[in-house]
C-alpha cells in the first residue's frame, strides 16, 4: 500500500513537472517588424488533455496559414506629398519593415521550437488496448470439459507512462480480461480478472538527477540565447548598412546642389563671355572654353541626379517603401544636414575596447557557445558512466465472474451458480489481498565503450574550438575598434582640412572675379578657380559624410549602435 501511494505521488508530480516544463519552454515572445495572421509561437502553446484545445489540435488539425502584412507607418511621415524623414524616423521604419531583419528574426524561432522538443521527454503517454479472440478446437482429453472446446478471450489494458525530473520512469496501468468457455469444469464462467500494476525504474549512476535529465532542455535554452545574440549581431550589421544608405542619399543630394551651383556659375560665365563676344571684346576662339565648361557642368548635374535617384531607391528598399505602390512614388526629403562637425572628443582606446568586449553581440554569442560546449562535455561524460538502475513494482490482482462451486472435477450433479461480474474483480483488486512486490538492481557495465570515449573527445575538441573562436573574435574586435578610432580621427582632420581648402578656393574665386572684372586675367583663370571651388565644396561634403560614416562604423564595432539609436530587441 505504501508503495502504491509513493508511485501515485510520483506520477502526479511528474504530470505537474511536465506541464510546467512545457509551459516555460513554450511561452510566446514579443516580436517587432512583420505581423502575421499566423504567429510562429502559436504552435508552441501545447494544450493538455482533456481540454477542448487538445481535441481540436489532434482531431481537427488546421494547416497553418502564413501571410505577410504590407509595410506599415510610412503614411505617418508624409508631409505635403513628400516622405519627410529624420534619421530617427527612418530607423523606426527600417526596424518595422526591413525584410533582411525579419529573415534574421526567423532564425530565432527554430531554437524556441527546440526547447519545446527537448521538453517532450517529460510528456506523459497513455496507451489503451482491447482485443477479442474466439478459438474453437477439437478436444482429445476428457478433462477438457467439452467435446468441442469453444473459448472467447477479451483482454484489455490502459497504461500511463511518465518520465520525471529525477530520471525515473513511472508506469501505472490497469490490465484485465474476460474469458468465456463451454468447458463444464470452469470454476468462473465468464471469468473476469483485473490487475493494478505500478512500476518505476530510477537510474542511480548514468542519467541520474535533475541536472542530467534536464540537460537537453538546458542545451536548447542555451542555443536559443546563442541565436538571440546572433540575431542582435545581424540587426547591428543591417542597421549600420541601412544608416549608411541614409547618409549616401544625403551625400548625393548635397553633391547635386554643388553641381547645380557650378552649373549656375558656368552659365553666368558663358553668358558674360557671349556678350563680350557680341561686343567684340574677345575673339571667337575664346568662347569655346566657357561653352565646354558649361557642357561639362551640365553633364555633372545629370550624373548627380541619377546618382541621387539610385541612392534613394536603395533607401526605399531598406525601409520597405518599395513594396507600397503609393509610397514608392513619393519624393524623399531627409532632414539631416551635413554641417561641419565640431566634435573634439578624445577617445580612450582601451576603454572603448573594453566596452566592445562587453557589448558586442558576437562576443556574447561566443561566451554562450562556450557554455553550450560545457553542457555537451557534461553530457558526454555522463554517457561514460556505468548504467545502474533501481527498479521496483507493485501489482494487485482481482478475480470475479459467475462462480460454479464444484466439490471435485468428477462431480456430475447439478451445480447452482453464484451470480457475479467484473465488479467482484475490482473489489478484490482494490482490497489489496493478493499483492505482488518486486525490486531489482540492473547494472550495465561497458567493458569497452569506444563510442562514448570518442564522443567525450569530440566534446573536448568542441570546447577548445569555442575558446579559440572567442579569443579570435576578441582580437578582431580590438583591432576593429582601434582602426575605427583612427578612421574617426583621420576623418575629423580631413573635414577640417577640406573646410580650409573650400574657404581658400572661395577666396581665390572672389579674387579672380575682381581681377577678371579689371581685365588683368582672362576667363580661363576665372573658370579654373571656379572649377577648383566646385571640387573643394564637393570634397567638403564627401568628408563631412565620411566622418558620420566613420562614427557609425565605430559605434557598430563597439556594439553600442543599438543603444545609441534606442533600439530594444525582444
Amino acid at each position: 500500500m505504501r508503495l502504491f501511494l509513493f508511485c501515485a505521488v510520483a506520477v502526479t508530480a511528474g504530470i505537474v513537472q511536465a506541464q510546467e516544463t512545457a509551459g516555460s519552454a513554450a511561452g510566446p515572445s514579443p516580436s517587432m517588424g512583420f505581423r502575421e495572421t499566423y504567429t510562429l509561437s502559436d504552435d508552441l502553446e501545447v494544450p493538455a488533455f482533456p481540454s477542448k484545445a487538445w481535441f481540436r489540435r489532434h482531431f481537427q488539425p488546421e494547416v497553418p496559414r502564413v501571410e505577410l502584412r504590407p509595410p506599415v507607418r510610412h503614411a505617418d511621415y508624409v508631409v505635403d506629398g513628400k516622405l519627410e524623414l529624420s534619421l530617427k524616423h527612418y530607423i523606426e521604419l527600417v526596424l518595422a519593415n526591413n525584410t533582411d531583419i525579419e529573415l534574421s528574426r526567423l532564425n530565432v524561432e527554430q531554437p524556441k521550437n527546440a526547447i519545446t522538443r527537448a521538453a517532450a521527454i517529460f510528456d506523459p503517454l497513455l496507451i489503451t488496448r482491447f482485443a477479442a479472440t474466439r478459438a474453437n478446437s477439437a478436444t482429445t482429453d476428457v478433462l477438457a470439459g467439452a467435446a468441442s472446446l469453444s473459448q472467447l478471450n477479451q483482454p484489455w489494458s490502459a497504461n500511463y507512462q511518465q518520465t520525471i525530473a529525477t530520471g525515473a520512469q513511472i508506469t501505472a496501468g490497469f490490465t484485465g480480461s474476460k474469458n468465456s468457455t463451454n468447458s463444464q469444469f470452469q470454476t468462473f464462467n465468464p471469468a473476469y480478472t483485473s490487475n493494478l500494476v505500478l512500476n518505476f525504474n530510477q537510474p542511480l549512476l548514468r542519467g541520474r538527477g535533475k541536472q542530467i535529465t534536464m540537460l537537453p532542455i538546458t542545451l536548447a535554452r542555451s542555443r536559443l540565447r546563442v541565436g538571440e545574440y546572433d540575431f542582435a549581431d545581424n540587426v547591428l550589421r543591417l542597421l549600420s548598412l541601412a544608416e549608411t544608405a541614409y547618409w549616401n542619399v544625403i551625400e548625393a543630394r548635397e553633391n547635386l546642389k554643388v553641381q547645380e551651383k557650378a552649373l549656375q556659375l558656368a552659365d553666368v560665365s558663358l553668358k558674360r563671355a557671349q556678350r563680350e563676344l557680341d561686343l567684340g571684346a574677345i575673339s571667337e576662339l575664346e568662347i569655346f572654353q566657357p561653352k565646354a565648361v558649361y557642357a561639362n557642368a551640365d553633364i555633372f548635374v545629370t550624373q548627380a541626379r541619377y546618382r541621387l535617384a539610385q541612392t534613394e531607391d536603395q533607401l526605399r528598399r531598406q525601409m520597405g517603401a518599395d513594396l507600397d505602390p503609393e509610397i514608392r512614388k513619393l519624393p524623399i526629403v531627409l532632414t539631416e544636414t551635413v554641417a561641419v562637425p565640431d566634435d573634439q572628443t578624445e577617445y580612450d582606446k582601451e576603454a572603448l575596447v573594453q566596452k566592445a568586449m562587453m557589448m558586442r553581440p558576437n562576443i556574447k554569442s561566443d561566451y554562450q557557445s562556450l557554455d553550450v560546449a560545457d553542457l555537451q562535455l557534461r553530457q558526454a561524460k555522463n554517457a561514460l558512466m556505468p548504467n545502474l538502475v533501481l527498479g521496483g513494482g507493485y501489482t494487485t490482482t482481482g478475480r470475479g465472474g459467475t462462480f460454479f462451486p464444484r466439490q471435485s472435477v468428477l462431480q456430475t450433479g447439478p451445480i447452482q451458480p453464484i451470480p457475479g461480474g467484473i465488479t467482484d474483480a475490482f473489489d478484490q483488486m482494490f482490497g489489496f489481498g493478493f499483492p505482488t512486490y518486486n525490486f531489482s538492481l540492473t547494472l550495465t557495465l561497458p567493458l569497452r565503450d569506444r563510442r562514448a570515449a570518442a564522443d567525450l573527445a569530440d566534446a573536448a575538441i568542441s570546447r577548445k574550438r569555442e575558446m579559440l573562436n572567442l579569443r579570435n573574435d576578441q582580437q578582431t574586435a580590438r583591432l576593429e575598434v582601434l582602426n575605427g578610432i583612427n578612421q574617426v580621427e583621420n576623418s575629423r582632420a580631413a573635414v577640417r582640412l577640406a573646410q580650409i581648402a573650400r574657404d581658400l578656393a572661395q577666396n581665390r574665386v572672389d579674387a579672380d572675379q575682381k581681377r577678371y572684372d579689371l581685365g588683368t586675367i582672362t576667363i580661363f583663370f576665372l573658370l579654373d578657380s571656379q572649377n577648383a571651388l566646385t571640387q573643394a565644396e564637393s570634397r567638403l561634403v564627401t568628408e563631412s559624410v565620411n566622418y558620420r560614416r566613420a562614427r557609425l562604423q565605430l559605434m557598430q564595432r563597439t556594439g553600442e549602435l543599438l543603444e545609441e539609436r534606442g533600439v530594444i530587441l525582444p
